[in-house]
């Protein structure tokens, strides 16, 4: 039996598209090598900002199956509110 890889593919707003295209930042594989995919309400953070997964699509493609994650807009670090 062959062991198949889960291919996961974000998917980010235009606002966030554009945010990291200027500042020149490639997503990396979060879920390379976990046997896990990510659930709505994780957390990452890529650049310095917050994402939240927000909904998730299987979709089949001539590939194969892929997890498209659609991620909330992004949040800096001091868009936190304490107290």
């Amino acid at each position: 039996m062959s062991q198949s890889t889960l291919r996961i593919a974000l998917v980010f707003n235009p606002e966030d598209q554009t945010w990291m295209r200027r500042a020149s930042l490639a997503v990396p594989d979060f879920w390379r090598g976990h046997g896990v995919a990510p659930a709505t309400g994780d957390v990452f953070r890529l650049g310095g900002r917050q994402f939240t997964v927000q909904g998730r699509l299987w979709e089949q493609d001539g590939e194969g199956t892929v997890l498209r994650v659609f991620v909330g807009s992004a949040h800096a670090e001091s868009d936190s509110v304490f107290g």
